[in-house]
């Protein structure tokens, strides 16, 4: 019975790790993440990117003529 816990406290520590790690490559890349998809969302509503500052602070812009 011993072992059944200890192989669910080792399990809880993988996925804890592999949580860390996860959260960390977000915060890292989520600005560039972010760009990606306001891109792809820009290209579907035929609208123009517009690259920001900082990663994460592009946008759409609507062509005015």
């Amino acid at each position: 019975m011993k072992n059944k816990g200890q192989a669910l406290t080792e399990y809880l520590l993988i996925i804890v790790v592999i949580s860390f790690i996860v959260i960390q490559l977000v915060t890292m890349f989520g600005g560039y993440l972010q760009d990606k998809l306001t891109e792809f969302s820009c290209s579907i509503m035929e609208t123009t990117y517009q690259k920001g500052e900082k990663p994460g602070e592009g946008k759409c812009a609507v062509e005015t003529d």
